[in-house]
């Protein structure tokens, strides 16, 4: 965005119609990148689309060669040929301001993820077409090529064959990016490498049929995709673990309450907001934690309120949370205390309830404590619930 767009305030949040306005001027760079690079290669398209069917033509049988059954293929076949290649080789650029325009609205923790995920599946999906290229194609097409009948020319139209082999670069591509999706998936919260562990059966079955699917129907071809499919697999659960282990290590490590400040202090520590979205120096929490501390206390906002607290002052903290949260219960004089507690038990042990308690252990600094709540949390709560739960989790790892 340009300096002229940018509001005074830094925390103002970006209009509407200033987003739109950059999405449209990097759509215009995107346009421009494909556009020269078009250019460069268009004059070497028959070159191009050479070296492309240099492995069918090293397997047709002596004297055949591809032919043209439409009177415009010999030119545009090359062309379309060119531009998907430029759009091929512009997309780390275009990757970049597809990022650029994302970014400023992500967390730094998001994208600290996202930026070695981002360009690992670029280098995949690289890696799945220089697969196809040089060690799927000379086997299919040598088994195609073999098992033609007799009196039967393999004389193939250079318009099929190149819609034949962009299929394929596209199915190789996009299968290697599979274990960037099982960290993701991970990342995310929506499974565990030992769930996917013990789906591996259901996997491999349904690797070879994609392989049926997405290939030529011979057992090599879908062999071929199937079984890379699979070890792809195995290594995005071996990356998952990794990433969980990770996790477990800084959630293990025991909280230093000397060294815990206000989550509002201006620590280099504190969790970083998104880019624009708070002034420097102070952390701006999310909509639902400011939601969860303003019922705890009027003055949530208010960076001078709190203060590190000590255990026992902690604990006496507490218990006076408990006595209020009890107080508030209504009680029947005629009720034996015993159903008292089963009355009074459900709102103290609510999911709410341990929102907002891991919320106020958390400012008062004891990490290790608020992030036992929170792990019952994403047991016990709904799908929102468990959303406000990982968004604290998220700014404890930060901290």
């Amino acid at each position: 965005m340009s300096p002229a767009m940018q509001p005074d305030d830094p925390g103002a949040e970006q209009p509407f119609v200033s987003h739109l306005i950059e999405l449209r001027d990097r759509l215009i760079r995107m346009s421009i990148a494909i556009f020269v690079v078009f250019l460069a290669l268009f004059p070497f398209a028959n070159e191009i689309y050479t070296f492309v069917a240099a492995p069918l033509m090293a397997q047709l049988p002596e004297g055949n060669t591809m032919i043209a059954t439409q009177v415009a293929a010999p030119f545009l076949t090359p062309f379309k040929l060119a531009l998907i290649a430029a759009v091929f080789l512009a997309m780390p650029f275009l990757l970049y301001q597809f990022w650029g325009f994302i970014a400023p609205g992500l967390y730094k923790h998001e994208k600290r993820l996202a930026t070695p995920l981002l360009i690992s599946s670029i280098i995949l999906f690289y890696v799945g077409v220089a697969f196809a290229y040089f060690v799927v194609f000379p086997l299919i097409f040598a088994f195609l090529s073999a098992s033609t009948p007799d009196g039967v020319a393999m004389m193939t139209d250079i318009s099929a064959y190149l819609d034949f082999v962009l299929a394929l670069f596209f199915a190789f591509g996009i299968a290697f990016e599979i274990p960037i999706a099982t960290i993701l998936l991970v990342a995310a919260g929506i499974t565990t490498p030992a769930a996917l562990a013990s789906k591996r059966p259901y996997v491999i079955v349904g690797a070879f049929v994609v392989g049926m699917l997405l290939t030529p129907p011979d057992v090599i071809s879908q062999t071929l995709l199937a079984v890379p499919m699979w070890l792809l697999f195995e290594l995005g659960i071996v990356f998952s673990k990794v990433l969980v282990g990770r996790r477990a290590t800084v959630t293990d490590e025991d909280p230093d309450p000397d060294a815990s400040g206000s989550a509002f202090s201006s620590s280099p520590s504190a969790p970083e907001g998104p880019a624009g979205g708070s002034s420097p120096g102070r952390v701006t929490p999310r909509p639902e934690l400011r939601e969860i501390g303003r019922d705890l206390d009027p003055h949530f906002d208010d960076p001078d309120r709190w203060q590190p607290l000590s255990e026992s002052e902690m604990e006496a903290e507490l218990d006076l949370i408990e006595a209020e949260e009890i107080s508030k219960t209504p009680r029947n004089p005629d009720s034996h205390p015993a159903d008292t507690a089963r009355t009074t038990s459900p709102a103290i042990n609510s999911v709410e309830e341990k929102i907002r308690r891991a919320n106020r252990l958390r400012e008062l600094g004891s990490t290790f404590a608020a992030r036992t709540v929170l792990y019952e949390v994403l047991e016990e709560g709904d799908a929102d619930q468990r959303r406000v739960a990982r968004n604290i989790l998220n700014q404890l790892d930060e901290a």
